[in-house]
């Protein structure tokens, strides 16, 4: 095949592919289309560095341009997620990761007051978290916690490629006793996307509502606040002094949030942290230096 011939039948490709993904509702369908158009070619490579294509491309791409039409995510047709540095294996009925959550590594390193060896990943998922603590971390050490047994394989798998012995796994329900968990005290940094989605709030789009785990979406109690109320409750008992505490929530939970880790006691700094788009998304909140008292440091938005 001449490279005049390819160039002509990747920009018919390219055009075909965006119309149809356009008229699918998909949000951003140039971008997609290529990313399915260079899946389909089995290319690394910039699509304009190509001089032939497989004899197979044409009937994949329209296998994958068919998925993506239905709104499958992206991420799952391609079986994998960028996650700052990485590039994560992503599995069906696996929650998928976001970029908002990844200013969480960032927070956690601007934060945290002396080392950051020991860090826990609650909600892991992916564990996306906890792969990219192992990955920008060389000398850390990450225990990831995760109720679901398919997305506790896939933790395992992505912890492993990121940073090979070391991290481990717990597969456990955070609303119960978790002796495993509460031996590893103290640690540096408690990171978590924990579910938070009030039962009443329905996704809008359908790639979260039809193919994101509901239990991985929705927190649980009529605030969506059950699971990450857990969440804050593990981290005090966790944390050493100075440690610190990064949790995703929704963009209308930052003041019950900061609630939350107030009424749970010993901790010294509450506060929440927008994401790039400057939404309320995070919340951090550092357990102790000393005692706790009556004049504890509460620091919010």
């Amino acid at each position: 095949m001449h490279a005049q011939e390819v160039r002509t039948r990747l920009r018919s490709a390219l055009a075909e592919t965006t119309r149809q993904l356009g008229e699918a509702g998909v949000p951003s369908p140039s971008a997609d289309a290529r990313a399915l158009i260079a899946h389909a070619a089995d290319t690394e490579s910039p699509l304009v560095l190509l001089d032939d294509l497989p004899e197979t491309f044409a009937e994949r791409l329209e296998k994958l341009t068919a998925r993506r039409v239905q709104r499958e995510p992206l991420q799952l047709i391609l079986g994998r997620a960028p996650f700052r540095r990485l590039m994560l294996d992503v599995r069906p009925g696996v929650f998928i990761p976001r970029p908002e959550t990844e200013l969480a590594v960032d927070l956690m390193r601007e934060y945290v007051e002396g080392p950051l060896g020991e860090v826990v990943d609650l909600c892991s998922g992916s564990g996306a978290l906890g792969a990219a603590v192992l990955d920008e971390l060389p000398r850390s050490q990450v225990l990831s916690v995760e109720v679901d047994p398919v997305a506790a394989e896939l933790t395992a798998h992505n912890l492993e490629q990121a940073g090979p012995g070391r991290g481990r796994v717990l597969e456990a329900d955070l609303l119960g006793m978790i002796p495993e968990l509460a031996a590893v005290a103290p640690v540096d940094a408690v990171l978590s996307n924990p579910p938070y989605i009030p039962p009443e709030a329905v996704p809008r789009d359908a790639e979260v509502l039809e193919h994101d785990p509901h239990r991985a979406l929705f927190g649980g109690g009529p605030d969506g606040l059950e699971v990450p109320r857990a969440v804050v409750a593990w981290a005090h008992r966790l944390l050493r002094p100075g440690g610190v505490l990064i949790m995703e929530h929704a963009d209308v939970q930052g003041a019950d949030a900061r609630e939350v880790a107030a009424g749970c006691g010993g901790f010294d700094l509450f506060r929440t942290v927008p994401d790039l788009t400057g939404r309320d998304r995070f919340l951090v909140a550092r357990r102790a230096l000393g005692e706790p008292t009556s004049g504890s440091e509460r620091l919010s938005r």
